[in-house]
C-alpha cells in the first residue's frame, strides 16, 4: 500500500472525483487502483473565496512498485508506514510484584491506566475528583448557582481538564510511531465519531466526551485495573534503596490510609497545587517554568466564519471557523490566541475557592452562537517570578483572587470590550457581544486584574490581529479574566526514562508535570510512561 498526499479537490466534488485524482496524479487506469481510504483531510482556505479541500489517501495498486519507481523523488508518494501499535513488555502470567499506581484520570493518566491494564499490570487508578457524570453535575453547580466543590469541577474528576474543552485531538509532537493513532482509535472504540481518524483538526467536544470515558473506564476495568474515586494523595512516603537513591515506598491517602506502591505515575494535571507543593517538600526535584496568562476573547462566531471562509463560510465540509494568531510586541512580549473553541462558549474553571479562572469548551457541533479563544501573554521565571520552583502558582492565584473581586467576589468573571481596553477606559455595559461565561460577567476594567504588560501587549496586538482576521478588534468584542490554567506552572524533572530525576520509580507524566499541553499530547505522553512503568517493573532495559 501506498501513501499519496497533497491532492486538491473543490468543496462539493463528487464521490467519483477522489479516485479520479488518484489516478491521474498517478499516471494510471482507473483500473488499476484496487482500493483507497482517506487518512487526512483538510481545507486549503488561502484563496477563502476558493477553499479547497486537501487530501491524503492510502491507496492499494495493482502494480505498486512500478508506480514508485516512476516517482523516486516525489516526497508526496511513499510506502503507507506501519501505524499498528504494539507493547514494549507483557505482565508476566506468575506476576506477582506490587500493582502500579496512577495519580489522576485525565488524559494522560486515563491512558497510562489503559496500557497498563493492556499489559497485564492492573493499575490501580487514584482520582481525588468523581465518576465524569457526577463530576459534570457539581461542575454545573458552579456554572448555575456559583456553587464551588473544591475536589469535583472542571480541573478535578474523571476525564480532566480536557472532557470540558473543545475536545481538540490534534498536537505538535514529534510522533514517529504513531501513538497519536493509537488514542484514536482508542478514541473510536469508546464511542468518537470514526472522522477524528482522518480530519487534520479532529475534536470530539465535551458531551462525547463524557460517555468516551466511561467506555475506557469499563475497559479499564474489565482487564483488571481499579478506580478508587474521591481518593486524594495527600502525603508520598519514600525510602532509601539499597544503592543509596530514593525511591517510593506508597502513598498516604486523605482517609488516613496508606497505600503500598513501588511504581507510581504522577498523571495530576496542571492544577494540582497541593501536589506540586507536598512534592516540593518531600525533596522530589520541581522547577518553575513557563505558561501563559490573559484572558478569553469572544467574537460572533459568524464573523470569523466570514472572515476565514468568505462566501464559502457555512458550508458543511467546513464547519465553525478556527484561527491560529500571534505577535511579538515591542515590549518583549509574545501575544498569541490559546485553545480556540469554535461555536463554544467561555466557562468557569476555577478549583480553589474565591478565585477565578476561565477557560473555553464546546461540543462536537460548534454549534453556539460565539467563538472564542485564549488571548495570551507569554511568561517566564528569570523576568516574571523569580521566587522558586512554586513561584508560579502564588503567581496564578494572585491573579485568581485579584479576577473574584473584580467580578463582585460572586464567582461572576470581570470583562471588558475590546474597544475600552483599546482606549483605557473600564466597560459599563455591553456591545453587540454579548458573554457565555457563567455564572455571569461584570463589566469593569481588565488592568484590575492582569500585569500592566499584558494590557500594553493586548494594545498593541489586537490591532494587528483585526488586520488579519476583520473585526477580531470590533470595539464590541469581550474580553473575560482571567485565563491562567494555559499550562503547568511547574515541571516535574524526569528522565530519559521517564523516573524523577532524583526519586526512582516515580514516574511524572502529563501536562502537570509539564511535559504534555493538551489531550493528544498528554494521552501520548501516558501511552510512554505506562511503557516505561512496565519496563522497570519487569527489568527490561529502558
Amino acid at each position: 500500500m501506498l501513501r499519496l498526499s497533497g491532492l486538491y479537490l473543490p468543496l462539493d466534488h463528487a464521490p467519483e472525483a477522489l479516485p479520479e485524482a488518484i489516478a491521474k496524479r498517478l499516471g494510471i487506469e482507473l483500473a488499476e487502483l484496487k482500493s483507497h481510504s482517506v487518512y487526512r483531510r483538510g481545507n486549503d482556505a488561502r484563496r477563502r473565496n476558493a477553499i479547497q479541500l486537501v487530501y491524503t489517501v492510502d491507496v492499494e495498486l495493482a502494480d505498486e512498485a512500478a508506480v514508485l519507481a516512476r516517482f523516486p523523488d516525489d516526497k508526496d508518494l511513499r510506502p503507507t508506514p506501519d501505524m499498528a501499535y504494539r507493547f514494549p513488555v507483557m505482565a508476566p502470567t506468575d506476576w506477582r510484584g506490587l500493582r502500579p499506581v496512577v495519580i489522576g484520570a485525565g488524559p494522560c493518566g486515563l491512558f497510562a491506566g489503559l496500557i497498563l491494564a493492556q499489559m497485564g499490570f492492573r493499575p490501580i487508578i487514584l482520582d481525588r475528583g468523581k465518576v465524569v457524570r457526577q463530576r459534570t453535575k457539581d461542575t454545573w453547580g458552579l456554572w448555575r448557582r456559583a456553587e464551588l466543590n473544591p475536589d469535583s469541577n472542571v480541573q478535578f474528576g474523571e476525564g480532566g481538564a480536557g472532557t470540558f474543552s473543545d475536545g481538540k485531538l490534534y498536537c505538535r509532537v514529534k510522533d514517529p510511531r504513531f501513538l497519536g493513532r493509537k488514542v484514536l482509535e482508542e478514541f473510536v472504540k469508546a464511542g468518537a465519531p470514526d472522522d477524528i481518524l482522518w480530519e487534520a483538526h479532529p475534536h470530539i467536544g465535551t458531551f462525547r466526551l463524557v460517555t468516551m470515558v466511561e467506555s475506557m473506564r469499563a475497559t479499564i476495568e474489565a482487564l483488571g485495573g481499579e478506580y478508587r474515586w474521591e481518593t486524594r494523595v495527600d502525603d508520598i512516603e519514600l525510602e532509601r534503596a539499597s544503592d543509596g537513591n530514593r525511591r517510593v515506598r506508597g502513598l498516604h491517602l486523605q482517609d488516613g490510609s496508606f497505600l503500598e506502591a513501588d511504581h507510581v505515575v504522577l498523571a495530576v494535571g496542571h492544577s494540582a497545587r497541593p501536589t506540586f507543593e507536598m512534592l516540593h517538600r518531600r525533596g522530589v526535584h520541581v522547577e518553575a517554568k513557563p505558561f501563559a496568562i490573559g484572558v478569553r476573547i469572544e467574537h460572533p462566531q459568524s464573523w470569523i466564519d466570514r472572515a476565514r471562509f468568505g462566501k464559502c463560510a457555512g458550508h458543511p465540509d467546513l464547519g465553525a471557523a478556527a484561527y491560529s494568531l500571534v505577535h511579538h510586541c515591542a515590549n518583549g512580549r509574545s501575544v498569541y490566541s490559546f485553545c480556540m473553541c469554535p461555536g463554544g462558549r467561555v466557562v468557569a474553571a476555577t478549583s480553589e475557592e474565591g478565585r477565578v479562572v476561565t477557560n473555553g469548551m464546546s461540543q462536537y457541533s460548534r454549534a453556539e452562537f460565539n467563538a472564542n479563544s485564549g488571548l495570551v501573554v507569554a511568561i517566564d521565571p528569570a523576568r516574571d517570578y523569580p521566587g522558586g520552583p512554586l513561584a508560579g502558582i502564588a503567581l496564578q492565584r494572585h491573579l485568581e483572587d485579584l479576577a473574584y473581586v473584580a467580578g463582585g467576589s460572586n464567582y461572576h468573571a470581570p470583562g471588558q470590550r475590546v474597544g475600552d481596553l483599546l482606549a483605557g477606559r473600564a466597560s459599563t455595559a455591553l456591545g453587540e457581544v454579548t458573554p457565555s461565561y457563567k455564572p455571569g460577567v461584570k463589566m469593569t476594567d481588565l488592568s484590575e486584574c492582569l500585569p500592566g504588560f499584558v494590557i500594553e501587549a493586548f494594545r498593541e496586538a489586537l490591532p494587528v490581529f483585526g488586520r488579519q482576521i476583520a473585526n477580531y478588534d470590533h470595539p464590541d468584542a469581550v474580553m473575560t479574566g482571567v485565563e491562567t490554567r494555559t499550562s503547568s506552572p511547574v515541571r516535574i524533572t524526569r528522565g530519559k526514562d521517564h523516573q524523577s530525576l532524583n526519586v526512582a520509580r516515580l514516574f511524572p507524566a502529563g501536562e502537570g508535570a509539564g511535559y504534555a499541553g493538551g489531550i493528544l499530547s498528554a494521552a501520548i505522553d501516558g501511552i510512554k510512561t505506562a511503557e516505561a512503568v512496565a519496563r522497570s517493573m519487569t527489568g527490561m532495559p529502558a
